[in-house]
């Protein structure tokens, strides 16, 4: 079995100097994206297909009546159960020996389906044009820059981080480095915890936050949608051993356009609590 890795995030010691965006942005040749002035720190109000890494930044009243103004490094989660790769219809989206969840812009068809069902809102749709000004979509998000990965370097982000707010390991080692941490800091934070949601099997970017996630703008409970756990794990398998690929795939694009789409997701049990 393939030794599993994981991207550490301690909030308690970012500085908000934003240096992984700028390390992200350079080492995946990502176009500078101008916004809006926000009216705080936050250069962005959300990751994008040309800005996959962001700094939120969020003023907080604590238990004691203090200010905390609390800094995150936002990303793709890399989700050990990924919705994305559940409900894309051409395969496009799949999992790595090192954890990351990476997408194929090959098999990509842009159909928005992996987009409207990441629980954590991190996958989006660029638009480009053909040589003969056709214009088609694909998805983008962070790889954790696997490419670096397989030549045996760390993720650009974790590399650059000067307070040392980020680490890249083996999941056990950083697993026991964050109930470490979250031990060391209760006494400043009552409310810390560690983020590594169980309804999306664990993720591959795990936190250490001083506040509750919904502080910082994070699902509580996020959780793959029923209808894609139906279609991947049960429908699909039993199909194809049923059926012949031609009909699958008209079984599959009928499937899709029912559950996946925005308005197939308004009758999902839990309502999909959507935060980023």
């Amino acid at each position: 079995m393939a030794t599993e890795y994981v991207k550490l995030v301690d909030v308690t010691k970012c500085d908000g100097c934003r240096a992984c965006m700028v390390a992200c942005k350079n080492w995946n040749d990502l176009p500078a994206e101008p916004q809006d002035f926000l009216g705080t720190m936050q250069s962005h109000a959300n990751v994008s297909a040309d800005t996959w890494n962001v700094l939120t930044f969020v003023e907080h009243e604590n238990s004691k009546g203090g200010l905390d103004y609390l800094f995150r490094h936002s990303s793709c989660y890399h989700c050990v159960d990924a919705a994305c790769e559940k409900v894309c219809p051409e395969s496009a989206i799949s999992y790595t020996d090192f954890g990351s969840v990476v997408i194929d812009h090959d098999k990509c068809v842009g159909c928005g389906y992996c987009e409207q069902n990441c629980p954590f809102d991190v996958i989006s749709l660029k638009e480009y044009k053909d040589k003969n000004g056709k214009e088609y979509r694909k998805a983008n998000k962070c790889t954790m820059c696997t490419d670096r990965l397989e030549e045996g370097l760390q993720p650009a982000c974790v590399t650059t981080c000067h307070p040392g707010a980020m680490q890249f390991g083996e999941k056990e080692e950083m697993l026991q480095k964050a109930e470490k941490r979250v031990s060391e800091i209760k006494e400043r934070y009552p409310n810390a915890t560690i983020y590594n949601p169980a309804g999306v099997g664990g993720t591959h970017t795990i936190y250490v936050l001083a506040e509750k996630p919904s502080v910082y703008g994070m699902p509580e409970n996020p959780k793959v949608p029923t209808s894609a756990v139906l279609w991947k794990d049960y429908a699909q398998p039993i199909g194809k051993a049923m059926v012949g690929g031609v009909t699958m795939a008209l079984v599959g694009a009928f499937v899709a356009n029912k559950f996946f789409d925005k308005k197939g997701k308004e009758h999902e049990e839990d309502g999909g609590d959507r935060h980023e």
